[in-house]
């Protein structure tokens, strides 16, 4: 099983990753995360155990497909998803229950609550404080964990919701679980310190002995979760107890786990295989000057790609659209951050334009984040697809996208436009999120590229490597991506453009990279590019004719190039 603590995640965004992987993957996945404040009904509530008006609730509301009645879901509550195969049949929903029943109890004595005072209710499904003790309220039985779950074609999605120091106050809205004779508690309130750390340490080792090893990954920075690995999985990286000292950047490494003094240093000589010799041959020239008389922008220049000269040199370039500054400052990248100027209204038309005249076969379009739109620059997006099809109907196009900021709308807007092939990049591994990009999340990613694939899209995405990662960090992140059904990835080498960004934390050597590539196409992508010099876009026509011809689910051409 593989199991993730992803931080505090949106609802919608957890319920959309669950799905996918129950839908497109056969392996187990325990998702571990926190919420923001959200009431939910399972499929079966009764609506007048809700007792309040949605509308001003101060929360989130949503009817969901689990079973169960109306729950809440906030903060100080640790929620956990199973995505397992139990198979078909009636049996297989109850006992799949009893199991993260087991793992809840199993969690809470490690916590430090008496075996005799927790387990469970025959009439009541869920974890309970003093079970067996006469009468109601707070005299008698109290609910601590809730569960809810739903199987389907032998698959279950959802789980349970553990209180470890979650505001009861929010359940007086409710009849929670439709249950009116005995209340809602929390570890808290029953007199029992846990941090979150401490409790999804306790799942997990809780997890492993009911459910068997666990790959265990974290996109948590808590110093508090610094334990080896439970089953067979790799052992956690260790990271900073005491707050460090030096950058934002710097302090963000540490608390991750990497040393931002231990890499190699700024003048360090690079690696014979990362020495690019700049060639400006009469293509290269040309597509520098047409790109200069339509005023645009290639993200080829913006972040200093070393594969300017050898790409531009076969006709390949990737355009750069809603302006150059981004209102993000992930720390591996070069392009400019600041307050963005006013969007283009005829960068579309001059992109559009530049595709036609240039006789381009296939366009990739990216563009800088926009947090600062509404859309998240989506609609700039959706019409530069539609411009590049009204003048050149058989360019096939790549678009590179940011994560929207998880506005399900606004990634709808592109995914209508039915670009041939969207990118997002999941950057790095889930530890190392906050620190390389904090303004955007490993749990967010996989949903932008999970219902992306959900919508039909051939789905792209692409890690970076040397910035404090493991190996078996980068093969967990391939096994998730290919999960959520994204097609094709890419692997490349981390280059450091100044001392103000992050360090490089090693050099992965060309047999790595062969060996990364190898681990990829065993899990199932259609196409893997992995070398040093790799990039989103790099050898992008090679990697479609190569996808083309896999028994893997076909993409569509990934490149912009020359016919």
């Amino acid at each position: 099983m593989r199991a993730r603590w992803l931080g505090r995640v949106p609802y919608t965004e957890a319920w959309d990753l669950q799905r996918a992987l129950a839908a497109r993957s056969q392996e187990d996945y325990l998702l571990l995360v926190e919420h923001d404040p959200i009431y939910t009904l399972g499929s079966h509530a009764d609506p007048a155990n809700v007792l309040f008006d949605p509308a001003t609730a101060g929360a989130g509301f949503l009817q969901v497909d689990r079973g169960g009645d109306v729950t809440f879901h906030g903060p100080g509550q640790l929620v956990g998803y199973a995505v397992r195969t139990v198979g078909a049949g009636p049996h297989h929903g109850p006992e799949h229950v009893r199991q993260v029943e087991q793992v809840v109890i199993d969690a809470l004595i490690a916590l430090g609550l008496p075996a005799d005072r927790v387990g469970r209710m025959d009439e009541y499904p869920g974890v309970w404080i003093d079970p067996s003790a006469p009468g109601t309220g707070r005299d008698g039985p109290r609910k601590v964990a809730a569960i809810g779950v739903r199987t389907a074609r032998g698959r279950t999605t959802h789980g349970f919701g553990l209180n470890l120091a979650t505001d009861l106050t929010w359940f007086d809205h409710i009849v929670p679980c439709g249950i009116t004779e005995h209340p809602m508690t929390s570890l808290a309130a029953e007199g029992f310190s846990a941090t979150m750390a401490e409790a999804v340490d306790a799942v997990l080792t809780a997890a492993s002995d009911v459910w068997g090893p666990m790959d265990d990954v974290s996109s948590v920075t808590d110093g508090a979760r610094h334990a080896a690995g439970t089953g067979s999985g790799p052992a956690r990286v260790p990271v900073v107890l005491s707050a460090p000292t030096g950058t934002s950047l710097e302090r963000r490494l540490a608390r991750a786990g990497v040393d931002p003094a231990a890499g190699v240093t700024l003048s360090s000589r690079k690696p014979a295989w990362l020495r690019v010799k700049a060639t400006m041959a009469d293509e290269y020239l040309g597509l520098q000057h047409s790109l200069r008389q339509l005023d645009l922008v290639t993200v080829c220049e913006e972040a200093g790609c070393p594969n300017i000269y050898e790409c531009w040199s076969d006709g390949t370039a990737t355009f750069m659209i809603n302006g150059t500054r981004c209102t993000r400052a992930c720390g591996f990248c070069q392009v400019d951050t600041g307050h963005p100027l006013p969007l283009d209204t005829d960068e579309a038309v001059r992109v559009a334009e530049a595709v036609a005249s240039m006789g381009l076969a296939h366009a990739v379009i990216t563009c800088v984040a926009r947090d600062d739109l509404p859309d998240g620059g989506a609609g700039a997006l959706a019409d530069t697809i539609a411009r590049i099809r009204g003048l050149s109907p058989g360019t096939a196009v790549e678009v590179l996208i940011s994560d929207c900021k998880g506005d399900k709308d606004a990634l709808e807007v592109i995914v209508e436009a039915r670009p041939d092939v969207l990118n997002h990049n999941i950057e790095t591994v889930a530890r190392l999120q906050r620190a390389v990009r904090p303004s955007a999340g490993y749990a967010r990613s996989l949903t932008v590229l999970a219902r992306s694939a959900a919508a039909g899209l051939t789905t792209k995405s692409g890690i970076i490597l040397g910035m404090g990662e493991r190996e078996e960090e980068v093969l967990s992140t391939l096994a998730d991506l290919r999960a959520v059904g994204v097609d094709i990835v890419t692997l490349g080498q981390y280059l450091r453009p100044s001392a103000k960004h992050l360090p490089v934390a090693r050099w992965w050597k060309p047999t790595e990279f062969d060996e990364l590539q190898e681990a990829g196409m065993a899990l199932g992508f259609a196409h893997v590019q992995a070398s040093p010099l790799t990039r989103s876009s790099y050898h992008a026509r090679a990697a479609a004719d190569a996808s083309n011809h896999s028994s893997a689910p076909v993409p569509v051409s990934v490149s912009m190039s020359a016919r």
